[in-house]
């Protein structure tokens, strides 16, 4: 009888987390890092305005409805009769600032294409308002 050995091969069932280990490292390390620059902040030095009790003469106050409609001064204006009230409201008195106030939900498209007419008719002093 021949004597067969046997050779026995041991499986190791744990699991190596030596990778994970170093990715976790590496990952910490990385926000040690980066997180001075994310708290750093820019210092802004806001110009304090002055409130003249006579606005009416100094801006024109221009309200952009949600649905689209535009009201100056309080009026409601038809779209196509804008550039010409914002000229003559301009013509009068070149120094005029336009006050742009908006609803919540208009979006900034409607905003800017306002802003692109009342440059074309030589409006040069806008204010954005909530």
């Amino acid at each position: 009888m021949s004597k067969c050995i046997r050779n026995r091969i041991s499986i190791k069932s744990d699991i190596n987390i030596t990778p994970f280990t170093d990715v976790v490292l590496v990952l910490l390390i990385i926000f040690i890092i980066s997180m001075p620059a994310l708290q750093q902040s820019i210092d802004v030095n806001v110009s304090k305005t002055i409130i003249s009790n006579n606005t009416e003469n100094s801006s024109v106050e221009i309200l952009i409805l949600e649905n689209g409609n535009i009201c100056i001064d309080g009026e409601k204006v038809i779209d196509s009769n804008i550039e010409n009230i914002v000229r003559n409201l301009i013509i009068s008195s070149p120094d005029k600032s336009v006050v742009i106030k908006s609803e919540e939900n208009v979006p900034y498209d409607s905003i800017i294409q306002f802003i692109d007419k009342a440059k074309k008719v030589g409006v040069s002093k806008f204010a954005l308002a909530q």
